[in-house]
C-alpha cells in the first residue's frame, strides 16, 4: 500500500499562484506515472497533470501552460514528493485536488490525455487538498 499525502491547497485570488505537493511513501515501483486530477463536488473527475518516472509530463488543454508537474525522488527512493506549481490560477480551479498513483504507463493509459478527461486511473489515491480562488 502506498501512502499519498498531499498538501499546500489554500485560497487564492485570481492570477495568483499555489504549490501543492504529494508525499508519497511506502512500497517503491521502479516506474510510476503520478497524476493530478481535481473534483468539484456534484461534478465529474477532471484528470490535470501527470508525470511518469523519466520526468514526462502530461497535462489537460484547461492547464497546459498555467500549471506544472514535478518530482523529488529521494535517492533511497523510500519517500518522493511529487509536486504541482499552479500559476495564473483563476476561479474556475476552484476544487478539491489530489495526487494519485497509478502503477502503469502514462504513456499507454488514461494520463495520456487521449481519452474524456474524466477517465482517471490509479492504484493509490491521496486524501485531497483544496484549492479556492476567488475573483
Amino acid at each position: 500500500q502506498v501512502d499519498l499525502v498531499e498538501s499546500g491547497g489554500g485560497s487564492v485570488q485570481a492570477g495568483g499562484s499555489l504549490r501543492l505537493s504529494c508525499v508519497a511513501s511506502g512500497p517503491t515501483y521502479s516506474s510510476w506515472c503520478m497524476g493530478w486530477f481535481r473534483q468539484v463536488p456534484g461534478q465529474e473527475r477532471e484528470k490535470i497533470a501527470a508525470i511518469d518516472s523519466d520526468g514526462d509530463t502530461f497535462y489537460s488543454t484547461s492547464v497546459k501552460g498555467r500549471f506544472t508537474a514535478s518530482q523529488d525522488i529521494s535517492r533511497t527512493r523510500l519517500k518522493n514528493t511529487f509536486y504541482l506549481q499552479m500559476n495564473n490560477l483563476k476561479p474556475e480551479d476552484t476544487a478539491m485536488y489530489y495526487c494519485a498513483e497509478y502503477l502503469g504507463d502514462c504513456y499507454s493509459g488514461s494520463w495520456s490525455f487521449q481519452t474524456s478527461v474524466g477517465d482517471v486511473e490509479y492504484n493509490f489515491v491521496g486524501q485531497g487538498t483544496q484549492v479556492t480562488v476567488s475573483s
